[in-house]
């Protein structure tokens, strides 16, 4: 399996944003952090996007990269079907119909497939891109908040769906929800002008219900550590 990896630094102007190395390894990563430490940055950086930081190092990647950003980034004059095989498309590749009909119903958006942005709620077009995400079945994904804009109840039962399609491949993930950290992370990342620093998760396997006082310790610690 190709590395996935970042060695060197990133600097924005005279800030130093990350210095190290980072090796995303199975299992799903999540990265946290305050405010503006540059979670989405490194994500970028990791997935070979454009950064306004400047790299001084090595990034080592697959291929092909699952990609969501905070924002839905869907194109308002196409439809949901149309959104969520944009990238296949534009990597000149052919979705399958039959899986995308699985995947947009197991988001919950069956039957919205001709809909267009303007007709869906902020939750259901960021189902859409989560979607997309899903559907460029890569080996590895990143994704920058990718449950934020949805309510609790479907919060969690999209993390639970999402954790389950993408099982046995690498997924790095900022979030700034620690029990959504706890729930979902074989690793748990906290980045800040110190550098990263690592939160190990409780034993029991991902996704987990988050109860107990080992539990609320954690949790305490990683909204510190959001908080800055």
């Amino acid at each position: 399996m190709t590395d996935w990896s970042i060695d060197g630094s990133l600097t924005l102007g005279p800030r130093l944003l990350f210095r190290g190395a980072l090796r995303v390894e199975a299992g799903w990563t999540c990265l946290m952090g305050a405010s503006g430490t540059g979670k989405t940055t490194l994500l970028r950086a990791l997935a070979g996007l454009p950064v306004a930081a400047a790299l001084a190092g090595t990034v080592h990647r697959p291929e092909r990269i699952g990609w969501m950003a905070q924002a839905d980034l869907l194109q308002p004059h196409l439809t949901v079907e149309q959104n969520a095989v944009l990238l296949e498309r534009l990597a000149g590749r052919k979705a399958d119909p039959d899986r995308l009909a699985t995947l947009l119903g197991s988001v919950g958006l069956e039957g919205l497939s001709r809909r267009y942005p303007h007709q869906l709620s902020g939750g259901q077009r960021q189902r859409v891109a989560l979607a997309r995400a899903l559907l460029q079945d890569a080996p590895v994904l990143a994704l920058d908040e990718p449950f934020s804009a949805l309510d609790p109840a479907t919060r969690q039962q999209m993390q639970h769906m999402v954790h389950g399609a993408v099982a046995g491949r690498r997924v790095l993930m900022v979030t700034h929800d620690p029990a959504e950290a706890l729930r979902l992370a074989d690793r748990i990342l906290i980045l800040s002008e110190a550098g990263l620093r690592v939160i190990s998760p409780p034993a029991a396997p991902a996704p987990r219900r988050v109860s107990g006082p080992q539990d609320w310790e954690t949790l305490g610690q990683l909204a510190a550590a959001v908080a800055g």
